[in-house]
């Protein structure tokens, strides 16, 4: 047909044809509305929240992050499905909403952080710490390559971060808690109370006869749901670990010895610097006060005259890794002790560097940290080796090959796994043998038979896994239950029985009668409790019994179930707070305690004023567009 359409349209008949064919298309679809399909474009804005947008960008890189984080946690890959029953995209986007409605608040209000303020907080944040503690370029350069942020970027988040805190810090830094409030939580955490009681064991009551079919099979009935077999699943699964892998005594004296010279810093400490400087607005002001100190000046003359205090020239001390322009830290390490550098193009400005002091590097000998480099190049070989067989198991997998042959093939053990249920149990209640047991557990029931599962990644390794069968939860027969029932039937009519001789003895202790003869009576000790404390067992008292204990009044009776097959009859006889004192710990806590809620809630007050003031617009469509939870 489109032969013959080309063939028609080369004559000048066909070209007229043509020409009036394909104009009235194109007018019917500027009627019908076909132009639409050049004009619509995906949305790029998730929520505005004032003047500040979230892109589609920011909210997917954030559940990204926070997808990643989970599936870390429970050492699996979270499905899209799981992620919305746990609602984190509602919780990632009133995240970055409420950072939005801080800088719009902060922005607002003319907040703004210092060139240096930014630039320490970086060199202190503990996650661009080396393994000496101290600031590391190469960990900061990694780690803003891993989020894929410029570093002029991370900079941006950075001060606008602390703006927030800032922010933060001025609404609910400052609270002051009431007294009372103080006072109240004492009381609650410090009072202590006195009882004299006394306990209904099982023997008082009395012989309770087997139950009758039809009493049986009522109480079964009943209750069910707690006869119930959980789900099992059977699985296969296959565990690769590097620490196996891994061979020491294969790496070369040449090898350890070139990672030692590499990483000569990880094992000693290396040289570092104290280091001043004077910032300056611009370059011919630097190289005037240079000019002045090559004539004679004092460093902190030069100083003076630019309104810095001798105390504000302090920059730090330093490693060179540590210091995050790269311009000064050359500099500076090429410093003579006392010497005063040339006019130097910071990051943040032109600057004048002396260092006051250099303390040499102290590194541990070769042969002192020999068999740790080389069981650390072991590892990293073996994680190599480890990655490669990975990949080969995942190719294997990729072709429908069963566990059992990967396993024989690649000669690791397969773990058969008859049945396991949700908490990592077998049939008879023990732990299943398998690596990262909880984790495994998890990943299987979020599973299914004849799905391809993502290994999971262990501390050393991965474990592939395979469900190979499913029994579903079902409530157990009568029959085959029969002696738990017949147990809990008998348990159910010792605690009625318990619980109404309770009542009583407890009607008798509320009009009068001693406590030392109500006992007797049923010839229980008459015991006495000091010094209880709320949600504490105290004795042969349980938490239960005590927290019943100062729910009822000074002087007055009560009972409570206090063990499987006891029950505790008491009089409460006496209720002691002692008066706080501001100068303890306790009292510094519960300072702290209060104020944090405070501030919480102060914070939280703020934000929602400030939401309904700004403006929070949020586009449904785009936020499934981010968190693919939808068609687009």
């Amino acid at each position: 047909m489109l032969r013959n359409m080309r063939k028609a349209g080369q004559t000048v008949v066909g070209k007229a044809i043509a020409f009036i064919f394909f104009g009235a298309l194109i007018v019917s679809f500027a009627i019908w509305g076909i132009g639409d399909i050049f004009r619509a474009q995906p949305a790029s804005t998730v929520a505005e929240v004032g003047k500040t947008t979230i892109s589609v960008n920011q909210v997917r890189n954030a559940y990204t992050n926070q997808l990643q984080q989970l599936g870390r946690q429970f050492r699996t890959v979270i499905t899209p499905e799981q992620a919305r029953l746990f609602g984190l995209d509602q919780q990632v986007l009133n995240s970055l909403v409420t950072e939005a409605v801080l800088a719009e608040e902060a922005k607002g209000l003319g907040l703004s952080v210092s060139d240096e303020l930014v630039a320490r907080s970086i060199v202190e944040n503990p996650a661009f710490r080396g393994a000496d503690g101290q600031f590391n370029r190469a960990l900061f350069d990694q780690a803003l390559r891993n989020a894929g942020l410029s570093e002029a970027g991370f900079v941006q988040e950075q001060r606008a971060s602390m703006a927030r805190a800032h922010l933060a810090e001025a609404l609910a830094g400052d609270v002051t808690v009431p007294n009372a409030a103080k006072e109240a939580l004492h009381r609650y955490a410090a009072e202590r109370r006195n009882a004299s009681y006394f306990l209904l064991t099982a023997a008082l009551a009395g012989d309770v006869p087997a139950p009758t079919n039809e009493q049986l099979q009522s109480f079964y009935e009943e209750r069910k749901g707690t006869f119930r077999a959980p789900e099992y699943r059977a699985a296969n699964a296959m565990a690769l670990d590097a620490a196996a892998i891994a061979k020491p005594d294969t790496v070369s004296d040449a090898d350890a010895r070139q990672r030692y010279e590499q990483q000569k810093a990880k094992y000693g400490q290396p040289e570092r610097r104290t280091i001043q400087q004077i910032p300056f607005t611009s370059m011919d002001d630097a190289q005037a006060a240079s000019a002045k100190i090559k004539e004679g000046a004092a460093f902190e003359a030069v100083a003076a005259e630019r309104g810095v205090a001798a105390s504000g020239l302090d920059l730090g001390t330093f490693t060179r890794a540590e210091m995050l322009d790269p311009a000064v830290a050359e500099a500076a390490f090429a410093l003579e002790q006392n010497g005063v550098s040339a006019p130097v193009a910071g990051r943040f400005g032109p600057v004048l560097l002396r260092v006051t002091q250099i303390q040499p590097e102290a590194v541990r000998p070769f042969e002192e940290v020999a068999a740790e480099i080389r069981s650390e190049i072991a590892r990293e070989r073996a994680q190599s080796e480890l990655e490669k067989i990975h990949d080969e198991i995942e190719d294997l997998r990729a072709g429908a090959k069963p566990l059992a042959d990967i396993a024989k093939e690649k000669g690791l053990t397969l773990i058969q796994i008859p049945a396991i249920d949700a908490q990592g149990l077998d049939k008879a209640g023990n732990p299943v043998d398998v690596p990262e047991r909880d984790a495994f557990a998890k990943a299987v029931f979020a599973s299914d038979m004849g799905v391809d599962n993502e290994a999971l990644r262990t501390g050393s390794g991965y474990v592939w896994y395979d469900v190979t069968g499913i029994e579903a939860s079902r409530e157990k027969t009568l029959d085959e239950v029969r002696d738990q029932v017949v147990a809990q039937w008998r348990d159910d009519q010792v605690g009625q029985r318990l619980s109404e001789k309770a009542r009583q003895l407890t009607e008798r202790l509320e009009k009068g009668e001693a406590i030392e003869a109500v006992a007797q009576e049923v010839n229980a000790p008459v015991k006495n409790a000091t010094d209880l404390a709320r949600n504490a067992n105290k004795d042969d008292l349980s938490a239960e019994a005590v927290n019943r204990i100062f729910a009822t009044p000074v002087g007055k009776a009560g009972n409570a179930s206090n063990a499987a097959d006891s029950r505790a009859v008491f009089k409460v006889t006496a209720a002691t707070v002692p008066p706080m004192v501001t100068t303890t710990q306790e009292a510094q806590n519960i300072d702290t305690q209060l104020r944090n809620g405070m501030s919480d809630d102060l914070i939280n007050q703020y934000i929602a004023q400030a939401r309904q003031d700004l403006g929070v617009t949020i586009n449904q469509q785009a936020l499934q567009q981010a968190t693919g939870s939808g068609e687009f």
